[in-house]
């Protein structure tokens, strides 16, 4: 996925949390983001490759959380309200349902302030790996437990999690959601 930012002069242009809420809502086929900075990334849609795979790492994780019950699962259309103020969008998220709960109903509705549990990423062939590696980073800043992001053209997951260095690890492999998600495992081949 190309990404394309947009910077404003923080000076001139500073968008409220609700401004960039109603810019999203306003413009439904725009995929944006917000740097905590507060630069708009503009991020172009997934080919089939990227979006099936996406797919199957979404329904994965979905039938597992439908048999446990243990909180609530996210598609990457869902933009997360970070801490340090970034409103991100994972290509998949997992919070646990008491933080979820916890979240009024209008938190719920609008762009959920929380860091999600879980993460997965999934680099596209126009993403930078060192981008997508910081945006990783940031997600473990700001609270997440888990994360791992896929990179097909390094046949390799990075395993990120929280407090600790991280892991990469060549495909084919078979991940296991730790103390995160437990019980839960995604049998990873090597991308075509």
């Amino acid at each position: 996925m190309t990404t394309l930012p947009l910077m404003l002069d923080v000076n001139a242009v500073q968008l409220s949390d609700e401004q960039f809420y109603q810019l999203c809502v306003t413009n439904p086929d725009l995929r944006v983001e917000r740097s905590a900075e507060g630069v708009l990334i503009v991020m172009s849609p997934v080919g089939g490759e990227s979006g099936a795979q996406e797919a199957d790492f979404i329904t994965d994780l979905n039938i597992w959380n439908r048999k446990t019950q243990l909180g609530k699962v996210f598609s990457s259309a869902t933009i997360f309200r970070l801490p340090n103020g970034a409103n991100r969008s994972p290509d998949a998220a997992w919070v646990e349902r008491s933080r979820w709960n916890a979240l009024t109903k209008e938190e719920q509705i609008k762009f959920p302030p929380i860091a999600p549990d879980f993460v997965i990423e999934l680099r596209s062939r126009t993403d930078s790996l060192k981008v997508l590696q910081e945006k990783m980073q940031e997600y473990m800043d700001s609270g997440v437990r888990l994360g791992w992001m896929f990179d097909p053209q390094g046949q390799a997951v990075e395993i990120y999690r929280l407090g600790q260095e991280t892991e990469i690890v060549a495909l084919p492999t078979t991940l296991k959601g730790e103390a995160v998600l437990s019980g839960f495992e995604l049998h990873i081949p090597t991308f075509a």
